[in-house]
């Protein structure tokens, strides 16, 4: 929860969701705030609900890690419209990956949604990742949970904030503590980003969650890329 802000919740299917205010800020705010609240993925399947235990923020054109830092292109235009908006974008021949844009409009901040907790829905994600040994990796890694997720470049521009009871995305207004004390939150480079972006602390996670994605450096990758690191770059 945000303290001193009225984000005036929007409703989907009778739950509260964040509104576009909570989007609408800087994406380093934006980014550690995402987790613990619950992210509510809608398929012809049924409802799944999963708990966001690791992100990275991305700071557009002023970020060299970001697929925007060149400007505008029909790729990445979703990430230059409106906060409250999902980039979901594909890498390697092979996955998707799912981000959340925030910030003003134009400019181009997104949080890669990195990994997290399948609350509703395991029968879904299991179906959907039957090689994952137990539940906690079924959402560990970006490509893992856009797998689990049936997350695809249809969802590309979807608005998280609408109050259409069938929408397919939205996020909960409401942290999910985990069970026992409350883990502390940890910061870190970024998965897979080179150049002058590689040191940038903008990766926040749980610390000693399961489902958390290992941290892994930047290097070349051919197009096998390992589905257990996934896609990192916005």
């Amino acid at each position: 929860m945000i303290a001193g802000r009225d984000r005036k919740p929007s409703t989907t299917g009778g739950d509260p969701h964040l509104s576009r205010d909570f989007f609408d800020r800087p994406v380093l705010d934006v980014a550690p705030d995402l987790l613990g609240h619950v992210l509510v993925r809608t398929t012809s399947e049924g409802r799944m609900r999963l708990r966001i235990t690791e992100v990275e923020a991305y700071a557009g054109e002023a970020d060299p890690g970001s697929h925007a830092y060149r400007g505008r292109t029909q790729r990445n235009a979703s990430m230059f419209g409106p906060p409250g908006h999902a980039y979901v974008y594909f890498i390697y021949g092979m996955w998707f990956s799912l981000n959340l844009v925030c910030g003003p409009e134009g400019q181009a901040s997104g949080v890669l949604i990195r990994a997290g907790e399948v609350l509703e829905g395991t029968e879904q994600a299991r179906h959907r990742r039957p090689k994952a040994s137990r539940d906690s990796e079924l959402a560990r890694g970006p490509a893992r949970l856009a797998t689990a997720l049936a997350v695809d470049r249809e969802l590309n521009g979807t608005d998280l904030c609408t109050r259409d009871p069938a929408a397919p995305l939205g996020i909960l207004d409401g942290a999910v503590e985990a069970a026992g004390p409350r883990p502390g939150i940890r910061s870190g480079p970024r998965t897979g980003v080179g150049g002058d972006g590689a040191h940038f602390p903008w990766r926040f996670w749980f610390a000693d969650d399961p489902t958390v994605s290992p941290y892994r450096a930047h290097k070349p990758r051919n197009r096998r890329t390992s589905l257990d690191a996934g896609p990192s770059t916005p």
